[in-house]
């Protein structure tokens, strides 16, 4: 009876992590071609591993005391219709990704979405919703260095300046917020919507304490505070207050991130691999990087082809905007589709669907911006 049970926890701890499980492989054959030797030690970016821990262990902790959700939650009972409650779901979620990452955005605020379209009858409105959701996620995370895992590994490796960062990706933002708002109203009716009201409490000392600890958090991301100093801090508080919040940490994330380290650094060390990336990126880093996304998803192009480029500018807008697109050019559209699916039974076709056609819009419609004003 064990083996059985041992079997299908193992398929689904696979099939849950596919991205870390092919990552660990690809890294295995790879090391066969280089064999372990002392540069491995080169590879691995601590910086980038203990900011994303730092930033995944405390946003855990908020969640454990409902905090996004309550604040959510009262944004929505503001609006009193089905267009301005849809926009300001997408908005919370476009937000919440620009602060605590873009999964943790979708797994906090897609069961909102589901619970206030479900509760007022407007279920026609859910796989619009949870994809507009997924697209928000996407490309509000790229606006700040934490907002996503590829921009974080990104910023630290290049050491790319606070203000340079930012004015890279307001352009690409800034269109995002336009299209999404624009497709919100002309595909959401203001039809009438009522949810019902309930009483809400957050601890207070928890609530303050985990708020300084995520502000130590982003300090240490802007490279503010010494990032050893968070990784003593916020792992011996939450031993203390939370520790629920440190096994909830998305470990399967960065061991992803370890694993591809080992595989982008060895493909670097092949001459035959490093000269058709070399040559293909400089021919555009944009177009190049997009297209990656779109077969091996954003965080591991970004951390494989910067192995290969100097040109972290276009670099970062293609692991950016080549999130959107197939379901998976980002985790993040993975983590909605198994949301949507467990929820609503039979209509696979119709979601993959509409999410493409939402998608590659966007990618298309950003690419092209960028090109243009490149």
């Amino acid at each position: 009876m064990k083996r059985p049970n041992l079997f299908q926890g193992t398929a689904n701890f696979v099939k849950k992590n596919v991205v870390m499980v092919v990552a660990m492989v690809a890294a295995l054959i790879t090391c066969f071609i280089v064999p372990p030797d002392e540069a491995y030690l080169d590879y691995f970016d601590v910086k980038t591993l203990t900011c994303l821990f730092c930033v995944l262990a405390v946003v855990c902790a908020l969640k454990n005391i409902n905090f996004f959700y309550t604040l959510a939650r009262k944004i929505v009972l503001v609006f009193k219709n089905a267009r301005l409650s849809i926009l300001a779901l997408v908005y919370i979620t476009f937000i919440g990704s620009m602060l605590i990452a873009n999964d943790m955005a979708l797994l906090t605020f897609l069961p909102l979405g589901l619970f206030v379209l479900s509760s007022t009858g407007k279920g026609k409105y859910m796989a619009f919703t949870f994809i507009m959701q997924n697209i928000a996620a996407n490309l509000g995370g790229m606006l700040t260095p934490f907002g996503n895992p590829q921009n974080l590994y990104l910023y630290t490796k290049f050491a790319i300046p606070n203000g340079e960062f930012m004015l890279i990706m307001l352009p690409p933002f800034l269109l995002a917020v336009a299209l999404i708002t624009v497709c919100c109203l002309i595909f959401v009716k203001p039809e009438p919507l009522e949810l019902r009201d309930e009483k809400t409490v957050l601890p207070v000392g928890r609530t303050v304490v985990y708020l300084l600890l995520f502000a130590l958090a982003i300090a240490i991301v802007f490279r503010g505070i010494p990032y050893w100093i968070g990784l003593i801090i916020i792992p011996a508080v939450l031993l203390f207050m939370d520790r629920k919040a440190l096994k909830m940490v998305d470990y399967p994330l960065l061991l992803t991130f370890v694993f591809f380290f080992v595989f982008s650094g060895n493909m670097a060390r092949i001459d035959a691999v490093r000269n058709l990336f070399s040559m293909l990126l400089e021919k555009s880093t944009l177009l190049f990087s997009v297209l990656s996304c779109q077969v091996i998803s954003n965080v591991p192009s970004a951390i494989l082809l910067s192995q290969f480029t100097t040109n972290y500018k276009e670099l970062l807008l293609g692991v950016n905007i080549g999130g959107v697109g197939t379901l998976i050019a980002s985790l993040a559209s993975l983590i909605t589709f198994r949301e949507y699916t467990k929820n609503n039974k039979g209509k696979t076709r119709y979601y993959v669907l509409l999410f493409s056609a939402f998608n590659f819009a966007f990618l298309i419609i950003l690419a092209l911006f960028e090109l243009v004003i490149l």
